[in-house]
């Protein structure tokens, strides 16, 4: 008998990532919960239960201070915002590639288009699907025929916008027949592929494999969508097709005398639980020596630590190992690989950055991921990386992040000609100017040090991986315009930064919208250029005037009403005060003076001396201080009148008073 287990089989890189991130966490310390089962897997749910991981069915079962695990499938957007109020802490454990598809079925939703979804419609990752598709025509449809019913039942359809997606674990064959479909009968139609690359993977190998082989098995949990959908695949070429969760659940009559046997598993099967199916089939081969062939041939591909430490192929360069640190020094880091060998890890070989310390960041008894450098069988020695696995890992999950959209956070480490250079999780990341910042006139000196958000763009060969900072931004930028524009209001207040001047104002960031504070609402004072006031970066404080909801326009103001001149003028000064005042003008009729900024009183030229003056400058020169008597106030129409004579002595005016008429009887 021979036993060919698939390449494939076992956990994919969601699922992984949503059982890593919970057992993280409970490695923190933390207490945790799941909404819901992590994945499809009931060994593994409980395996995590005796852990302290209780599964919970709705966020308000949460307890104070336990940390809330979004599920692997995702939630609708409705059970996350009720989750993020309930829990102390949430973890969003969403595969990406789901959160892909919510993200495409929320943009559908905003631009009114109908929502087509291939999957079971009682499935959680269908029913989250659902859930972010609020406010619009939703349908689910398993197969074809199903789907030719909703077009007939629907016949506007074709008139209408519609965006199709399928669950992650549907039937590739089945989807492609639906595809079909929806491009002959609705021209108006945006299909996506969002069926996971492992899931077809898995499924086309299923489907090789069940095509040459006299029995196969299918590992997997009883609820788990894409395990059933492997035993379809499987049951429509090999008649002796049979649904296992465990070894336990194993008959020896099913494979017993079949010459050829497959294995396939579902992406929510632990490793062990597989180990444990080859183990059990493997003891009715005949010799020890075809047991081992059949468990080394079971484990060669898989690259689960678990499964690896099980199998008995010897050690090579490239393989993927766990140690356990036994010693640290200051060049090296030895380490135990289970093999009884000496395992070392030198200080270049421990991590891509130069400045790392061994000393600080290792201790005896940590557990480290390692990539198989080289043997030395004579010496019993092997050199070990931690520096080429995490850059293997990191590399994954750029690729995973290409394909999923999901948003990646690194340091930009240098600025070089045409961009910027980000670094994440090891690997080296290049953001073109072009895609750096929001504006293409934005320096990007700032930038270095800093810890930025990214998507990638682009894959290139030679692990070549193009970045987009601007991409993120933008959209952040649009959340915020949206969440300004849905409840902004005359009078609001806010506090933005300047993000350019004109010659007749200036423009003001309010967190994803820019409002215009016209150079009038800048100062009290009249002023010729907005950078008398402001500069580009500062940080102001500004209110709502007026909104134009249909142009987008948002009029600012920013000089505040308790300065305004008048308003301190009169809560200061009363007609027949004396003022001090700097003579800031003259005219033919009279000098104006400065009482406080923004306020000119007129001195006439008959106010300025007790004597007859035949012009201003005779008695006064810019800049001079001077006294006064405030004689008339008018608020309307915003005039002081100011008299310096008012304060002479009496005499003297009256002398004047008499010298003015006998000028004025000599001339007559």
């Amino acid at each position: 008998m021979k036993i060919t287990v698939a390449k494939t089989a076992g956990f994919c890189f969601g699922v992984n990532r949503a059982v890593s991130m919970v057992e993280d966490l409970v490695k923190e310390g933390k207490r945790v919960c799941t909404l819901g089962p992590i994945i499809h897997n009931e060994q593994l749910v409980e395996e995590l239960k005796e852990k302290g991981v209780r599964v919970v069915s709705a966020p308000k079962e949460a307890e104070k201070g336990e940390t809330l695990v979004i599920r692997s499938h995702g939630v609708p957007a409705a059970v996350y915002e009720e989750a993020l109020v309930c829990a102390t802490e949430v973890c969003d454990a969403t595969c990406p590639f789901v959160a892909k598809i919510h993200s495409i079925v929320k943009s559908a939703a905003e631009q009114n288009h109908t929502v087509l979804i291939a999957g079971d419609p009682k499935h959680h990752e269908v029913i989250g699907i659902c859930g972010n598709a609020e406010n619009t025509p939703t349908f689910v449809f398993s197969n074809a025929e199903e789907l030719e019913k909703i077009l007939t039942e629907n016949n506007n359809f074709e008139k209408k916008s519609i965006t199709a997606v399928s669950q992650t674990t549907f039937n590739a064959e089945i989807w492609s027949e639906c595809q079909k479909i929806l491009k002959k009968g609705c021209t108006n139609a945006f299909v996506f592929d969002t069926i996971c690359n492992a899931t077809a993977m898995r499924q086309q190998e299923a489907y090789c494999l069940s095509k040459k082989s006299d029995c196969m098995i299918v590992i997997g949990g009883q609820h788990s969508s894409n395990t059933a959908k492997l035993f379809d695949v499987c049951s429509a070429n090999c008649r002796h097709t049979y649904f296992v969760s465990t070894a336990a659940d194993l008959k020896a009559e099913w494979y017993v005398g079949k010459e050829n046997v497959g294995v396939v598993a579902g992406a929510s099967t632990p490793a062990h639980i597989i180990k444990e199916v080859i183990k059990t089939m493997s003891e009715n081969l005949q010799s020890v020596e075809q047991v081992e062939e059949a468990v080394q041939k079971s484990f060669e591909e898989m690259t689960d630590e678990e499964a690896f430490e099980a199998s008995l192929s010897a050690l090579t360069g490239d393989q993927k190992v766990t140690g356990t640190v036994l010693a640290v020094s200051e060049n090296e880091i030895q380490v135990d690989i289970g093999r009884g060998l000496a395992g070392y890890v030198s200080k270049e070989e421990y991590s891509a950055d130069p400045n790392a310390d061994i000393l600080k960041e290792v201790s005896v008894g940590d557990t480290m991921n390692l990539i198989i450098m080289r043997t030395n069988d004579q010496e019993g020695i092997v050199m070990l990386s931690k520096r080429r696995f995490d850059a293997i890992a990191g590399w994954d999950n750029i690729v995973a992040a290409k394909d999923s959209g999901e948003i990646l956070t690194g340091l930009v480490k240098d600025i070089i000609k045409g961009g910027v250079t980000v670094f994440c999780n090891g690997i080296r990341v290049f953001i073109p100017a072009s895609q750096a910042t929001l504006s293409k006139s934005e320096p990007l000196d700032g930038l270095k040090g800093k810890e930025v958000r990214f998507q990638i763009i682009e894959i290139g060969r030679g692990r070549r991986a193009v970045g987009s900072i601007r991409n993120v931004l933008k959209e952040e930028r649009k959340a915020a315009a949206s969440k300004v524009w849905e409840s902004i209001a005359v009078g609001d207040r806010f506090v933005g930064k300047v993000k350019s001047l004109t010659s007749y104002g200036a423009f003001v960031d309010l967190g994803g919208v820019d409002g215009m504070v016209h150079i009038s609402e800048l100062s009290w004072q009249k002023i010729k250029n907005p950078s008398e006031v402001v500069l580009v970066g500062d940080e102001v404080e500004v209110y709502v005037k007026a909104i134009d909801t249909e142009k987008k326009k948002i009029s600012l103001g920013y000089k505040k009403p308790e300065e305004n001149p008048w308003v301190i003028f009169e809560k200061n000064f009363a007609v027949d005060d004396t003022v001090k005042a700097t003579v800031v003008s003259m005219t033919t009729y009279g000098a104006f003076a400065r009482i406080i900024p923004g306020i000119d009183g007129l001195v006439h030229i008959s106010q300025i001396a007790n004597k007859h003056v035949a012009k201003p400058q005779d008695e006064l020169t810019i800049g001079q201080e001077i006294e006064a008597k405030i004689i008339a106030v008018d608020y309307e129409k915003k005039r002081v009148s100011l008299s310096i004579r008012a304060l002479l002595p009496e005499e003297a005016a009256a002398e004047e008073a008499v010298e003015e008429a006998a000028e004025e009887a000599t001339e007559e």
